[in-house]
């Protein structure tokens, strides 16, 4: 993952000819360490961070250049993207905070401005709050923490929890830690009394067992903060046994148990006597701005899952709604000024976590070297470079989704490929070496096998409006998370404001029309049922070592409509 000086010297070339006025970018030199001031207000403070799917180093991460809502969600956060969303929140064109937030310019912001996150750089922002806010300062993780890279992977998440403990995270929630199974998140984060590794609460409110519908895990806990009762509630990602295979979880029921959350509210406020009623949740902003109009009695619902990273709260009534992005990248802190039982002002920033601004901290730089050595060397192995920039976040297929294509449909000789909607993976700037390091942080997680077999075209149309309509339902309660599944080797138009079953169009094979009677051959990988094929970063290595270079031409394969 780091850069040869070679590296260096085509990004700065690169930053040289991108489209940012110079005096934008004079403006923006000192910009960095002044995004982590923030003048402290009233006698809380909650740090929050979310999704940063076991990026222990410091990456690029690109923001996505598409994000379409439906309905009256359209044009509106979190559904802004570019132009439209520096205008919306006042950002400069070219600052530190573009750079952070939106996909403009990536490539030359990145020469400039550097790799975001890691949590060396996290802990020493987290430590330099809390020595300005002794006292005053609860840490919150809203989850998928533990998967996203290959130590994570191989270590079956013990790694990210040791640095979770390092940062001090004092209440998570989960949702991508349950791939590992349900007795390994146990043995992670249940009980200290009985061996769990976790130095903080646990808390999800809404898994149960099937049929019994014992609480498996504590729903909620009361904290002191501030010389104030905080109650917080836990939200683990409500669709977890069907996002992933069934045997990770089995005889659990999840759900967004809204009735539960409300029940929860009323028993913190009435008998527990909290000042305030904080959600950490893992449903997905459009979920959490859905229940903030249904539960009443919430301050704060900290989210996490979509990966969207918001300047500022949106305020549904009395509660506000905070997205704290992905990768490291920011750390959300929200101080509160809570008076007679009610939050009576609060102050926010989304604190870039650019690491040139932020010196690494030493203990937990340690733990990282720990961490990581043992498998430096294979990790740092150079597999390809690559002259595009290569992405995946955004609605529709990235760049470094057409990488995973190719290689599929390279080794199963298939006409049609499909791999997966995940918003995790970082980003490769242009001139950088692509390391097997690189390829597990796109492909890393329990269940990686490829497959190959024959689908109709009746069945390819049908499993992209399944996809569709869990991305674009108007009623965000039935959305499971996830972008638009990606595809090779065919082109569609998609209406996402039409009804299930209507949004996918002109779907195309080689240039030609998908026959709905045909059999074409297909291939995937993270499959929900079993799959025979060897994993997939193997099956991207291979592909990788044998190009040598990466240089993707547009590839337009989606017209919305």
């Amino acid at each position: 993952m780091d850069l040869t000086r070679r590296d260096l010297v085509k990004l700065v070339a690169v930053a040289g000819t991108a489209a940012i006025a110079p005096r934008a970018l004079a403006e923006a030199r000192e910009a960095p360490e002044r995004l982590l001031d923030m003048p402290p207000l009233g006698n809380v403070t909650l740090l929050h961070l979310t999704d940063t799917h076991a990026t222990l180093l410091p990456v690029y991460a690109r923001e996505p250049d598409t994000l379409l809502g439906v309905g009256e969600e359209r044009g509106k956060p979190p559904y802004l993207t570019g132009e439209r969303f520096l205008r919306a929140y006042g950002i400069p064109r070219g600052s530190a905070e573009a750079y952070a937030t939106t996909y403009l310019d990536f490539p030359g912001l990145a020469a400039r401005y550097g790799r975001l996150g890691g949590y060396a750089h996290l802990a020493t922002l987290i430590k330099r709050i809390g020595a300005e806010r002794p006292g005053r300062t609860l840490l919150l993780d809203g989850g998928d923490a533990l998967q996203g890279s290959a130590t994570a992977l191989w270590s079956r998440g013990e790694d990210m929890l040791r640095a979770t403990n390092q940062l001090g995270v004092e209440v998570f929630t989960a949702h991508w830690e349950f791939i590992y199974g349900l007795e390994r998140v146990r043995e992670l984060f249940g009980d200290r009394e009985r061996g769990g590794r976790f130095a903080g609460e646990f808390l999800a409110q809404n898994v149960a067992e099937a049929g019994w519908g014992e609480r498996v895990f504590k729903p909620c806990t009361v904290r002191e903060v501030g010389g104030v009762k905080l109650g917080v509630i836990g939200q683990a990602f409500p669709y977890t046994p069907v996002a992933h295979p069934r045997r990770f979880v089995p005889d659990l029921t999840f759900g967004i148990r809204e009735d539960q959350v409300q029940a929860l509210v009323d028993e913190l406020r009435d008998r527990r006597q909290v000042d305030a009623v904080v959600l950490l949740s893992h449903n997905g902003i459009a979920v959490d701005l859905k229940l903030a109009t249904r539960v009443r009695g919430l301050d704060v619902i900290l989210g996490g899952h979509t990966h969207d990273g918001l300047p500022q709260p949106i305020q549904v009534g009395r509660t506000l709604v905070v997205s704290s992005g992905s990768h490291g990248k920011f750390l959300s802190r929200l101080d509160l000024d809570i008076r007679g039982g009610r939050v009576t002002a609060h102050r926010y920033r989304l604190l870039p976590v650019l690491s040139g601004a932020l010196a690494p901290d030493p203990d937990m730089a340690r733990l990282i070297a720990e961490i990581r050595g043992p498998h430096e060397a294979k990790l740092a192995e150079t597999l390809a470079v690559s002259d595009s920039l290569l992405y995946r976040r955004g609605n529709f297929n990235g760049t470094f989704d057409e990488v995973i294509l190719d290689a599929l449909l390279k080794r199963a000789d298939a006409e049609i490929a499909f791999s997966p909607g995940f918003r995790w993976g970082i980003t490769i700037v242009p001139g950088q070496r692509l390391t097997l390091e690189d390829v597990y942080s796109h492909t890393a997680l329990t269940y990686a096998g490829t497959w190959t077999r024959e689908l109709t075209g009746h069945e390819i149309v049908a499993l992209m409006e399944d996809v569709a309509d869990n991305l674009f339902h108007p009623d965000p309660y039935y959305r499971q998370g996830g972008d638009m599944v990606r595809v090779g080797g065919l082109t569609y138009a998609i209406d996402p404001a039409a009804p299930i079953g209507r949004r996918i169009r002109d779907v195309r094979v080689g240039g030609r029309a998908l026959d709905p009677a045909r059999r074409y051959r297909a291939t995937g990988w993270a499959s929900l049922g079993e799959a025979d094929g060897p994993p997939v970063w193997e099956v991207v290595a291979d592909h990788l070592r044998a190009l040598k270079r990466v240089r993707l031409d547009p590839r337009p394969r989606v017209r919305v409509l």
